[in-house]
């Protein structure tokens, strides 16, 4: 481990240990590396590849810092360059083999006048002059793993053993360079499940308060993904709490600024985020699923009620959504399970009224919405045995009538809109729809019926005998 003064000394002790970290190095990683060093430049593993390493997890990405120049790193590897729009920044992604290692020069920064990039970089300095321009300590440090050497100036190691993040050096210094960093400071914690410094925390409330046009200035792109990976973590609720705590939630997402006014309500959600399945879709519509009961809270002599909020709520999700920049095809995917999450859950349902509902919100998302109802009773704080066994029973009927059911949606008829045409003579429009739902409403009262002779057969007879007001 390295002092703050740069002095160096073989990697050893606690565990993964050097011995079980350097195997799980790819090889055309350490070529990379051995590449740069037989060039007599200096060379080292760094960033979250190495910090998950250390703690035994697979890497995402692979990062190598340098002191070769960036035209320097083209010269070494030719035919082997990707394209990447960092190279201004000292960053030269290389091929090796399959692997995309980012190779960046050891670089000072001036200022960062607009709070997320600096106003100047020199590709110069020394590995532990590049490790203290990092974030965290536990992405601050570097590991030659030719020399089997760990450089660790800021007791990163001794981090990742305690479980805490905490800044390199003055904590409020690196929030105003990067106000970005107050959201990764929460999703760290909430996917390595470790707990957030105190100092670092009070660092950001300080921050926050004082100078809210910082956290303005990040993009709605890179709040979405820390986000989601803050809520797919496997502690979400450690983040998510973070950011309630500090006034960041309501900030970034102001549709929240009501729910956190209400404790027990933000609990609730936090709360569903945790027991659902971490499937991002899920997580979202948890953390959503509630939003509108603030705007609909009305208090009689029978108690509270949140009439509507379900409508209420996809609208406000729907904006939060759409401010974030995701999918059309994720948000409605989102949208249909906060829209729909007060289904009926009855065990009792007819079979025409259970395969209505599924064609409603279609296979896949009504097995989600049980999933979601799911995780709403596990977040109610108490066990409510009969609403287990109902959504148990209910869950089960589900199941056993889709196991062999082949008519769920419209499209799932033995017809078509071609066939309407042809038999009502009806040209392309609105009312070819509205008989194709007709038809299968018909279906759903028995799946027998989907079959294209009898479909047929009730055209005809429609077209025979049609309703007064179109005859």
């Amino acid at each position: 481990m390295v002092t703050a003064g740069g002095n160096r000394r073989p990697f050893r002790g606690w565990r993964p240990g050097i011995r079980r970290v350097l195997p799980r190095i790819p090889g055309e990683v350490t070529a990379v590396i051995a590449e740069l060093k037989t060039r007599g430049f200096q060379a080292f593993l760094v960033g979250g590849a190495l910090r998950d390493l250390l703690l035994g997890r697979p890497p995402g990405d692979w990062d190598v810092a340098t002191d070769a120049l960036p035209a320097q790193v083209e010269e070494a590897f030719p035919g082997r360059l990707l394209v990447h729009t960092g190279k201004r920044f000292g960053t030269i992604r290389v091929l090796a083999g399959e692997i995309p290692v980012d190779v960046t020069t050891f670089r000072r920064e001036g200022a960062y006048t607009d709070g997320r990039r600096p106003d100047w970089v020199e590709f110069r300095g020394s590995v532990v002059d590049d490790l203290s321009r990092r974030d965290f300590t536990v992405n601050a440090m570097a590991l030659d793993p030719l020399a089997q050497e760990l450089v660790d100036p800021f007791r990163g190691r001794r981090d990742l053993r305690r479980r805490v993040i905490r800044t390199v050096g003055d904590p409020q210094a690196r929030f105003r360079e990067d106000a970005l960093r107050m959201l990764r400071f929460y999703r760290f914690q909430a996917v390595l499940d470790f707990r957030g410094e105190a100092g670092t925390e009070r660092a950001i409330a300080r921050v926050a308060a004082e100078e809210p046009s910082l956290i303005a200035k990040v993009s709605p792109e890179r709040i979405r993904e820390e986000l989601n990976k803050l809520l797919t973590g496997v502690a979400p609720g450690k983040g998510l709490r973070g950011l309630v705590r500090t006034g960041l939630l309501p900030m970034i997402l102001p549709e929240f600024a009501p729910v956190v006014k209400e404790p027990g309500l933000m609990a609730h959600l936090i709360a569903t985020v945790e027991a659902v399945r971490p499937e991002l879709h899920l997580r979202w519509a948890a953390i959503l699923h509630d939003l509108g009961k603030p705007a609909t809270r009305i208090q009689d002599g029978t108690g509270v009620h949140y009439f509507g909020h379900e409508q209420a709520g996809e609208k406000l999700a729907a904006a939060l959504l759409e401010r974030l920049r995701f999918s059309r095809a994720f948000t409605e995917r989102v949208l249909v399970l906060v829209r729909r999450h007060m289904f009926p859950c009855d065990p009792m349902m007819t079979d025409t009224a259970l395969r209505r509902l599924a064609a409603k919100v279609g296979r896949e998302a009504l097995f989600d919405l049980l999933e979601l109802r799911r995780a709403d009773i596990v977040a109610s704080g108490r066990q409510y045995h009969r609403a287990w066994r109902t959504l148990y029973e209910f869950a089960s009927r589900i199941q056993a009538l889709l196991q062999e059911e082949k008519v769920l949606t419209m499209a799932d008829l033995a017809v078509d809109g071609h066939d309407i045409m042809d038999v009502l003579g009806l040209a392309p429009g609105p009312e070819v729809g509205r008989v194709l739902q007709e038809l299968f409403y018909w279906v759903t009262e028995d799946p027998a019926r989907n079959t294209r002779e009898r479909l047929l057969g009730y055209l005809k007879e429609k077209k025979k005998n049609p309703p007064e007001d179109e005859g």
